[in-house]
């Protein structure tokens, strides 16, 4: 593995394992590798997005149901 590889992989939240099987990877199969990962965590966030959107529209109909009852 080329030098300050391995760091930024570290740097960007990337395990162990997953360091270790990116470095046995053939040169050719390494930056799909990372490409499926960065997909990978694009959905997660945006799973999160999701999640946080209806956790906000929640609290605005609670805070507006909570509003009218005044």
């Amino acid at each position: 593995m080329k030098p300050g590889i391995r760091q930024n992989l570290i740097d960007a939240g990337c395990s162990a394992d997953f360091i270790e099987q990116y470095a046995t990877l053939p040169d050719d199969e390494q930056l799909p590798y990372l490409r499926r990962h960065r997909r990978h965590l694009l959905d997660a966030i945006h799973d999160k997005q999701l999640q946080l959107d209806r956790l906000d529209y929640l609290l605005y109909v609670l805070q507006k149901r909570g509003d009218e009852d005044k």
